[in-house]
């Protein structure tokens, strides 16, 4: 049995029962009252009779059983219920005399003692009589004098009411029934939701939230679903970021190991494959050894940068010359065989830059700017002074990107040309990247392309120093 009717057949019952017990315990206190009220009466007419005969017996000579008896036949006595009757009995149940005609029998008198008094009730046919007695003590023995109502008034009083009342638990019992199903609607109407909304949940749903109207168990239950419900949507959005940061992590440093590799492998095979001098040799070499150890270096602070999302990487004076020069060299081995030119102006300045994360952005600049040209053309590596700090420039004359995808190139995955980007192993992280390292400098990010005529990338940086 569900919630709803169990609520609902508890209600009915609840309501039947206590309306039930309240109704027959009232009708039987009326009952009881009534009674009472009958009993009383029948006592003082015995009290009355006692009286009366009392005086009787008195006033006169007789004063053994017999005489009483001939004087309570003569003795009349009324009432405003009219003329009451009343009997002399003796213990045995002998009739000694009265007045009118009792329909009950004595066999109340012979279970008194002196002094006291009792009542029975009687059903005779469809009548029932109320009887009492009191014993009449005399010199000669012991008299009881017996009088009785008709009470089935009260007992036909009673059961009609029963029968009233049985009518009107019928009634009650369709009122409750239908007051019953809309407050088990209402009071359920909360659990519904939360039972709707859990199942949204269940379904991966997990902004699902649930109304609350009320201040009472079912709504502080609700306020608690809300509550768990937004810890359980932080936790997975959490892990979700976690494993987006994850994914980044690989995509980038996978796409950002590739020009250190290029250089490396460029520089080996050059060494591998021609004579040459053991200053070219040296040269080759320690470009081998940097690039191998930037590359160590640059998978653990990606790591921070993304998975960590750090943002306290330490920062040094950095000599531009140098450094663009550095750049220069470790991209050249990736335009072996492409006919591109690099061109390299560096103005002198010393920035406060983290090395390996700032050549990072240098390099994907430049490789960037290698697969939008074809065969041929130029790429030009620029350092400039500029007011308050220093601009890395890197232009090609390739073939530009649209106007319309000029402001979405820095976001996460998004490819201008995607065909071309995959063939050439991009994943639309380098950019996004690249602004990331950027704002962590303190620096922007400047874009500029001509459709046709080619892209010019600027990162203007603080605190530039001319040496």
């Amino acid at each position: 049995m569900g919630l709803f009717w169990k609520l609902f057949c508890s209600i009915v019952a609840i309501t039947l029962t206590a309306c039930a017990i309240g109704s027959f315990v009232l009708i039987d206190a009326q009952f009881q009252t009534a009674l009472d009220r009958e009993v009383t009466a029948v006592y003082e007419e015995n009290d009355l009779l006692r009286y009366t005969l009392a005086r009787e017996l008195e006033s006169g000579q007789a004063v053994g059983i017999r005489e009483a008896g001939a004087l309570a036949d003569h003795l009349e006595i009324t009432t405003n219920q009219g003329q009451v009757a009343f009997r002399l009995s003796t213990a045995d149940g002998e009739n000694i005399g009265g007045s009118g005609t009792l329909p009950v029998d004595a066999q109340l008198c012979g279970a008194l003692k002196e002094g006291q008094r009792g009542w029975e009730l009687e059903r005779l046919g469809e009548r029932t009589y109320l009887h009492a007695a009191s014993p009449l003590v005399l010199a000669d023995g012991t008299l009881y004098l017996e009088n009785c109502r008709e009470v089935g008034a009260i007992f036909t009083t009673r059961q009609e009411q029963y029968q009233r009342f049985s009518w009107l638990m019928l009634g009650l019992l369709a009122a409750v029934a239908l007051m019953s199903l809309g407050v088990s609607a209402l009071m359920l109407r909360p659990l519904g939701r939360l039972s709707q909304a859990a199942r949204a949940m269940a379904s991966g749903q997990l902004h699902q939230r649930v109304k609350v109207d009320s201040d009472d168990e079912l709504g502080q239950l609700s306020r608690d679903f809300n509550a768990m419900a937004e810890q359980l949507e932080g936790q997975v959005q959490a892990l979700t970021d976690a494993a987006r940061r994850q994914s980044d992590f690989l995509g980038s440093f996978a796409h950002e190991s590739k020009t250190p590799l290029t250089s490396i492998i460029g520089y080996a095979d050059l060494i591998r494959s021609r004579p040459l001098s053991r200053e070219q040799v040296r040269q080759s070499a320690d470009y081998i050894f940097q690039e191998g150890r930037r590359l160590e270096a640059l998978s653990r602070k990606l790591m921070d940068l993304i998975v960590l999302e750090r943002q306290d990487f330490s920062l040094r004076q950095t000599d531009m010359e140098h450094f663009l020069s550095r750049v220069a060299g470790a991209f050249r081995p990736a335009l072996d065989r492409t006919g591109v030119q690099l061109q390299l102006r560096a103005a002198p300045g010393r920035v406060p830059l983290e090395p390996d994360l700032m050549e990072t952005v240098c390099l994907n600049l430049l490789d960037n700017a290698r697969k939008a040209l074809d065969r041929g053309g130029v790429i030009q590596l620029e350092g400039t002074k500029e007011e308050g700090g220093y601009c890395i420039s890197v232009t090609d004359n390739g073939k530009g990107i649209p106007a319309e995808d000029l402001a979405r190139v820095t976001e996460p995955f998004y490819m201008v040309d995607k065909s071309r980007a995959r063939a050439q192993g991009g994943a639309g992280l380098g950019l996004a990247l690249c602004r990331r390292v950027v704002e962590l400098h303190g620096g922007r990010l400047e874009l500029q392309s001509q459709e046709g005529r080619g892209t010019r990338v600027s990162v203007h940086l603080k605190g530039g120093e001319t040496e």
